[in-house]
């Protein structure tokens, strides 16, 4: 995965939030100073360059869509986050937040308690 800019981020929540768009309702969606077409174009396309945007033509213009929902880019995100510093364990993970008392026991406990309902369902 490749990590998107803050503006990269802010456009593709567009995408996220509505679905398909075209370049031109994108603008609309900014307040004034609305941001120039092209400044929003030439981030569209890097997005699909990076993978997460594809589009279809109509006529002379596009309508750009994802690729991913905003839940797969964030897990992507934490699994290249728990590559790099955990070494890709999900439990090296767990016992870091605890031990820096950013995860409590019993908040622990209780996410234990949702994972184990879920997978009973």
């Amino acid at each position: 995965m490749k990590k998107l800019s803050k503006k990269e981020e802010e456009v593709m929540s567009f995408f996220w939030d509505k679905g398909a768009l075209f370049v031109k309702e994108i603008c609309e969606f900014y307040p004034d100073p609305k941001p120039h077409f092209n400044t929003i174009s030439t981030y569209v396309r890097v997005l699909e360059e990076k993978g997460l945007l594809s589009h279809k033509t109509y006529g002379n213009t596009y309508q750009y869509y994802p690729l991913q929902t905003r839940d797969e880019y964030s897990m992507s995100g934490m699994q290249t986050f728990m590559k790099k510093f955990f070494g890709g364990s999900p439990k090296k993970l767990v016992s870091a937040l605890i031990e820096e008392e950013s995860l409590s026991i019993d908040e622990l406990k209780e996410l234990i308690r949702e994972v184990e309902k879920g997978n009973q369902k």
